[in-house]
């Protein structure tokens, strides 16, 4: 390969990282002994409806299929999820967090500034979960906007939401359901809503957040959990992750 092409290659692939990053929100990061993708989160996580102009958003049909390609590779190691998210549509979410939990790639998130309302579920997906102290969350009741029948069917539906969500995040973290639907309906937080929201500390101590952590943190789990995949897996790195929590 000459110069030139050597070049070339490497302006290419500088091109791909961008567009994986104004796209979709995410973008590789390697060096000479491991290649992640970092996927954020951000904004408001957009559903079934586009969200107006100028509200930063999270596309969930970009996300998607992007889960896939990473699942599918061979050359990408593990998976960074960063959150600051405000919520968003929440069967959107509650997608993508099932997308996330069962990958069998080694999967770390970590809470920056919010991870609110669909993004509790969100965060919990990953095998390992962190938040930042400085970082909330806020933990309410299923919303719905537009027009809602005042008919029991209306009222059934959200009912049934919340319990799927409430499950999600038991399933996926240390926490109790009784402590999240506490949580979810506490009335003297929020002023005009009932919900709580809950500092990093909290969040571990409530069981939802494995644990209080940064950025170094964070990729030095992702490192081990990869390094125990290859050892557990030498010939197929991508086989039999464990989806527990420890």
């Amino acid at each position: 390969m000459d110069r030139n092409e050597s070049k070339r290659n490497a302006a290419e692939a500088r091109q791909i990282i961008l567009e994986n990053i104004a796209e979709g929100g995410g973008a590789i990061a390697e060096n000479a002994r491991e290649r992640f993708q970092c996927i954020s989160i951000i904004g408001q996580i957009e559903g079934h409806y586009l969200l107006p102009e100028g509200q930063k958003a999270t596309k969930y049909e970009q996300i998607i299929p992007m889960l896939v390609e990473i699942e599918e590779s061979d050359e990408i190691e593990g998976v960074l999820i960063i959150l600051n998210t405000m919520g968003g549509d929440v069967e959107a979410g509650l997608a993508l967090a099932e997308m996330i939990a069962s990958m069998t790639k080694p999967t770390v998130s970590l809470v920056l500034g919010g991870g609110h309302s669909i993004g509790v579920p969100l965060a919990t997906a990953a095998k390992r979960s962190l938040i930042v102290p400085s970082a909330t969350m806020t933990i309410h009741p299923v919303r719905v906007s537009g027009m809602v029948v005042g008919v029991p069917q209306s009222f059934r539906y959200m009912s049934e939401m919340q319990k799927r969500i409430v499950r999600f995040i038991c399933s996926h973290s240390k926490a109790r359901p009784e402590v999240v639907q506490e949580l979810m309906m506490r009335p003297d937080q929020i002023a005009t809503d009932c919900g709580s929201i809950i500092e990093g500390h909290e969040a571990v101590k409530y069981g939802i957040i494995d644990e209080v952590g940064g950025l170094d943190r964070a990729l030095a789990i992702l490192r081990r959990m990869v390094s125990d995949n290859h050892r557990k897996t030498p010939k197929n790195k991508n086989k039999n992750c464990s989806h527990s929590k420890k």
